[in-house]
């Protein structure tokens, strides 16, 4: 809960990265070295978005509780109560995943 006392400006966005997968499916347990970078988060927070040049709001393109892909590198990491979370511009992040 420690998110809901930062609020990111702009369009950037507060993700909390998901959890490395620690066990195939066939039950091998991997080793930390081995596993790979997760890629997927869940949106935390969000800023009010950009001004553009007519001075009108443009919103970021995410809200909070969905789940988004994230580029291989970037980011800001945010640690807030022992927790990490990342920070990334709204154009940065490449898609988000549709139930």
């Amino acid at each position: 809960m420690a998110f809901r006392k930062f609020l990111p400006l702009f369009d950037r966005v507060l993700v909390e990265r998901l959890a490395a997968e620690t066990v195939t499916r066939g039950g091998i347990m991997l080793p930390e070295k081995s596993q790979g970078k997760v890629l997927q988060a869940t949106v935390v927070a969000v800023g009010p978005g950009t001004t553009n040049k007519d001075g009108d709001t443009q919103p970021v393109c995410v809200t909070v509780g969905e789940k988004v892909l994230l580029p291989e590198y970037g980011g800001t990491k945010v640690i807030l109560d022992d927790k990490d979370y990342f920070l990334f511009r709204d154009a940065d992040i490449l898609g988000k995943y549709v139930d």
